[in-house]
């Protein structure tokens, strides 16, 4: 079993930048793929970007394509998203996720494991 924990997370000003981290445990951490979603009150929880376990594959949604950037690094047990440009739109709580599916994926069904969420708010 994986547990995830969320960090990160904060106020930010439309156009700055902010750094999500997601720290896992298990000694398989390289073996899932990863993804974060995020979720704004009274919406569905959204594919945000996914990586595959060597890292060497990323999908992004076209909503944050050329701003965010999702990377891991498997000695550290830690995945980030690199959040630039950020818009109002963008405020959410996010959520860090591990599947079997090594290659990553973008529904969240192919998740079985998910960490607590962190709050992002983008003001103007």
């Amino acid at each position: 079993q994986v547990q995830l924990v969320e960090s990160g997370g904060g106020l930010v000003q439309a156009g700055g930048s902010l750094r999500l981290s997601c720290a896992a445990s298990g000694r398989t951490f390289s073996t899932y793929g990863l993804g974060w979603f995020r979720q704004a009150p009274g919406k569905e929880r959204e594919f945000v970007a996914t990586i595959s376990g060597s890292a060497s594959r990323t999908y992004y949604a076209d909503s944050v394509k050329s701003r965010f950037t999702i990377s891991r690094d498997n000695a550290k047990n830690t995945v980030y998203l690199q959040m630039n440009s950020l818009k109002l739109e963008d405020t959410a709580v996010y959520y860090c996720a591990a599947s079997p599916r090594i290659g990553g994926a973008v529904g969240p069904g192919a998740y079985d494991y998910w960490g607590q969420g962190t709050q992002v708010t983008v003001s103007s």
